[in-house]
């Protein structure tokens, strides 16, 4: 998940170089080989959240790739690293796997290479995923330095109760018709289920999500930076959570979709959906029934069409 630019302000040089050695006094005397991928996550907003390992290997690598050379440049000299533009080498989503063969013949010269995204952990939702496989296709080890994920950031502000573990979905696609279908598969996934997305596209998603009516979701916003935001709420108040303040529109997104709630026994949402057609127009019934069950309005909306034409 990608931030224009390192939010903080650059760390002070006596703080810097505080910073460098104890990075290279806490990570230094572990063994770093030769001929590797050193995968590392950085900050998603916040510049604090840099780790002291991450400092020392941007330090002593031969060559950092990365998916854009001039926002890690910036990212170096906020942190008080310096390397030359030669030294960086651009791998993004649009060349990674030209780009991958080029750190590949490096790693087989013996150089050790890092990898970082814009922002957060690569090969998650960032590029990254190709070099590695690339990598270990070559018989290469590739070394993750764990560090700030907006996914895990967000799973652990959230309060997620359950023991089905999660679901990663990340971005659904753009297209209006093929969001409503992706959303529909949500709604009968029982586990917690994690979305991202860019500030333009909030809207359409929190439109697509209230189909999902009182299923619960927690929204992460600008998450790590000054202004970060974290609301929980049903899937159906989120259109009008967003369109309460413009400012809750801006800045990066990581969503989570609480557990399926269990407590409805099997039929009992075609019985609300019954009971409600018996008195009101469809299209109605079919609102009522998502906003008490939480079932998608799409397919209570397919299923009382097959009914009436029965």
């Amino acid at each position: 998940m990608s931030v224009s630019a390192p939010e903080s302000q650059p760390i002070g040089k006596p703080s810097f170089q505080r910073a460098l050695e104890a990075a290279h006094a806490a990570a230094g005397g572990q063994d770093y080989p030769s001929g590797a991928l050193y995968v590392v996550a950085t900050p998603i907003g916040n510049l604090a959240d840099m780790t002291l390992r991450a400092l020392h290997v941007l330090s002593m690598v031969d060559a950092i790739a990365c998916e854009d050379t001039r926002h890690t440049q910036q990212l170096l000299r906020a942190v008080g690293l310096h390397r030359a533009g030669n030294e960086l080498i651009a791998l993004h989503e649009h060349n990674e796997a030209e780009a991958a063969q080029a750190v590949i013949a490096r790693l087989q010269e013996g150089q050790r290479v890092a990898y970082v995204s814009d922002a957060g952990t690569p090969a998650v939702s960032d590029p990254g995923a190709r070099l590695v496989a690339a990598t270990h296709a070559a018989g290469l080890r590739a070394v993750p330095l764990p560090g700030a994920s907006s996914v895990i950031c967000a799973l652990s502000a959230a309060g997620v109760l359950g023991d089905g573990g999660f679901v990663f979905a990340g971005f659904l696609p753009a297209k209006a018709g093929e969001r409503g279908t992706a959303v529909d598969a949500l709604a009968q996934e029982p586990r917690a289920v994690v979305l991202l997305e860019a500030p333009h596209r909030i809207t359409a998603l929190a439109e697509a999500l209230a189909a999902l009516g009182g299923r619960r979701v927690t929204v992460g916003r600008e998450l790590t930076k000054q202004f970060e935001q974290i609301a929980t709420l049903p899937c159906n108040g989120l259109p009008a959570w967003l369109a309460e303040d413009p400012q809750r529109q801006r800045g990066e997104f990581a969503l989570v979709l609480h557990p399926a709630e269990t407590s409805n026994a099997p039929g009992d949402d075609d019985r609300v959906l019954r009971l409600l057609l018996a008195e009101l127009p469809l299209k109605t019934a079919v609102k009522l029934t998502a906003e008490i069950t939480g079932q998608p309005r799409n397919a209570l909306y397919q299923r009382a069409l097959q009914w009436r034409d029965e």
